[in-house]
């Protein structure tokens, strides 16, 4: 099956979260998971896995990186310029269960953490959780362009609102505006982190999905000092589409950090399974070709939603990933725009609500389909608009 040529008839019949939930009749577009099938090269890796040895794999000590260490170093050297210490890699299921472990050894009870809003739903309810509460920093649209307010983030770490903030976590490229932020900007956020000594956790997971002219950065490239506190997460579930593979990467520049997860290594959480170790090695290691022709799509359909959304509703094409954040509080439908789109378009969209107020009248379009597909959930939302 080509990229471009998926049909309703058989996406329908999936059993995933994205298409298994909706009612029959709706469009699923809101989870972020692609619709395209998985590289050749993952599934050659997956089968040859099946074929070889499913028994108890042979990497438990990941004192020095792991089966993934050096695969992810050469690949952050290689695509970023971050000359990764591949020892310094650990695996964990998905990129939440990465965030919460650091923060369980890197943060104590009652430290408040800095957090770009919108946000994506799961990362503010895990602070929540954690009793570490998040001090929301809202990136404004202004110039035409999503901009960090980095004076009030400053602010909230030295306690504008309460205790100063004890570590920040950073989303970049940012989900669910798609901004990709500038090598000046993660500077300044480099010297608050470093002036004030805070625990970076930079999630990273949306940086293969860039479009021209936007090259994104890793955090803890900036510099030393940068690197010495930050904790770089990434995994293959957006570029790759391997959500349900669960195993994540985390680059634990903190010692301490990276020292008390080894201590706990097997009492507090599980291992990731081998089948999606391959995976992610094999997407890493020889998943290019397919991800190049992804990526040439996922931009044609940028621009085609740029293009066919109806008027009244306000967009900004994003710098990376496929997620399309889309403004409809100029059509007077409230906070949850998705519920008009659900009843009256049959399409069903994330709700902007979710990502916290400034989500408020919002809503998030997943692109990542084919044109026929994309086409469809966009004559959809263009008839329903009218009404």
């Amino acid at each position: 099956m080509t990229l471009d040529a998926l049909e309703l008839a058989a996406l329908s019949l999936r059993d995933g979260e994205k298409w298994a939930s909706v009612p029959d009749g709706v469009l699923p577009a809101w989870v972020a998971d692609m619709d395209f099938p998985i590289s050749p090269v993952i599934r050659r890796a997956l089968l040859r896995r099946i074929d070889t040895d499913l028994g108890y794999p042979a990497w438990y000590d990941e004192s020095q990186g792991g089966p993934l260490g050096e695969a992810f170093a050469e690949r952050m050297l290689g695509r970023f310029g971050f000359a990764a210490d591949p020892a310094h890699v650990r695996l964990f299921t998905d990129v939440n269960q990465a965030m919460q472990v650091v923060l369980h050894f890197g943060t104590s009870q009652g430290d408040p953490v800095a957090l770009h809003t919108p946000a994506c739903p799961p990362f503010a309810e895990t602070l929540v959780r954690l009793g570490r509460p998040p001090r929301a920093v809202p990136i404004r649209r202004r110039d035409d362009r999503w901009q960090l307010d980095l004076d009030r983030l400053a602010d909230e770490i030295r306690g504008r609102s309460g205790p100063p903030c004890r570590a920040l976590f950073l989303v970049n490229p940012h989900n669910p505006t798609g901004r990709v932020f500038l090598r000046e900007e993660l500077e300044e956020l480099a010297r608050l982190a470093v002036e004030h000594d805070l625990l970076v956790i930079s999630d990273e997971v949306h940086a293969e999905l860039t479009y021209e002219g936007h090259r994104h950065i890793p955090f803890a490239s900036i510099s030393d000092e940068a690197a010495a506190r930050t904790v770089t997460i990434t995994s293959g579930s957006k570029a790759f589409n391997l959500a349900g593979a669960r195993c994540a990467v985390a680059h634990i520049g903190v010692r301490e950090v990276r020292e008390a997860v080894d201590e706990h290594r097997g009492l507090l959480f599980g291992q990731v399974s081998a089948l999606g170790v391959d995976a992610l090695r094999a997407a890493w290691t020889g998943g290019d070709p397919w991800l190049d022709t992804v990526k040439a799509l996922l931009a044609r359909n940028r621009l085609r939603v740029a293009e066919r959304l109806p008027e009244g509703v306000g967009h900004r094409l994003p710098d990376a990933t496929y997620l399309a954040w889309l403004d409809c509080r100029s059509l007077g439908l409230g906070d949850d725009p998705s519920a008009f789109f659900l009843e009256k378009a049959k399409v069903m969209l994330f709700r902007g609500s979710e990502f916290g107020p400034e989500g408020n009248g919002f809503a998030r379009l997943n692109f990542a389909t084919s044109p026929a597909v994309l086409d469809e959930l966009l004559n959809r939302i263009r008839a329903a608009v009218p009404d």
